[in-house]
């Protein structure tokens, strides 16, 4: 609700269309919608009101509390108050490993013919670091931002990567393993960062003009990173490949 009240989605309009279409005012006699606190931020009262009579308010965060208020017809503070604990934050990674599961392998499949199995693992552990470890590390990751949060974990996990290409890669010459070192360090960092800022529309540690802030300024890193760190690995396969 909060990432659709944030995007219009969830707004003024999406809702007095609804009570138009279910014809509301001839199945209840009162006048009262009651909707989720964190729809508040797409939502205009007086002009649901002024276009369908109906009052709006604003019921408890969670579903688990309307019974309560619908039979007190009052929200307590406990009801109203916002969290995102680490087993919420839990809850979301099996839904984004089953959305970027086809992404994972898109991008894991032609590394392992550009860089052999050292290249796909990489691939996976920085989507890994997106999916996996940052909802859990949220709080204690450095910086505001979700992107540079990303960044910084996708930086951390890149390091053992680069490490082992400019050590690992016997018989071949340092300059192109310096090379792949450099490509680790390119192309998963922004992998992690974009994984990550999916993850503002979950929590309202975020808002949408913030996320939009976050789009403008960082999405464009992310892909003068990625992109040549991608052409450097299929350069660097091809001169491996051609004996350079």
């Amino acid at each position: 609700v909060w990432c659709a009240a944030g995007k219009g989605t969830f707004g003024t309009d999406e809702l007095v269309h609804r009570i138009e279409q279910a014809n509301l005012s001839k199945i209840v006699k009162h006048r009262r919608s009651i909707l989720p606190q964190l729809g508040a931020p797409g939502v205009a009262a007086h002009e649901v009101k002024k276009r369908t009579k109906f009052k709006v308010d604003y019921g408890p965060v969670r579903a688990a509390d309307l019974p309560r208020y619908l039979a007190t017809g009052e929200a307590t503070a406990g009801m109203r108050r916002v969290g995102f604990p680490l087993k919420q934050r839990l809850e979301i990674v099996p839904v984004e490993i089953v959305n970027t599961l086809i992404f994972s392998i898109a991008l894991g499949l032609p590394l392992f013919f550009a860089g052999g199995i050292l290249a796909t693992v990489a691939a996976v552990a920085a989507v890994f670091a997106g999916n996996v470890l940052f909802p859990p590390l949220l709080p204690w990751l450095p910086t505001h931002n979700f992107s540079t949060k990303g960044f910084f974990l996708g930086a951390v996990v890149a390091v053992p990567f680069a490490v082992m290409a400019s050590l690992g890669y016997h018989g071949v010459a340092a300059w192109q393993r310096a090379g792949w070192a450099l490509a680790y360090l390119l192309f998963m960092p922004p992998v992690t960062a974009f994984l990550s800022l999916n993850f503002t529309g979950s929590t309202t540690f975020t808002s949408w003009s913030g996320v939009k802030r976050e789009i403008f300024a960082y999405v464009p890193v992310m892909a003068w990173m990625f992109a040549p760190g991608l052409l450097l690995m299929c350069a660097l396969a091809v001169a491996h490949a051609i004996g350079a």
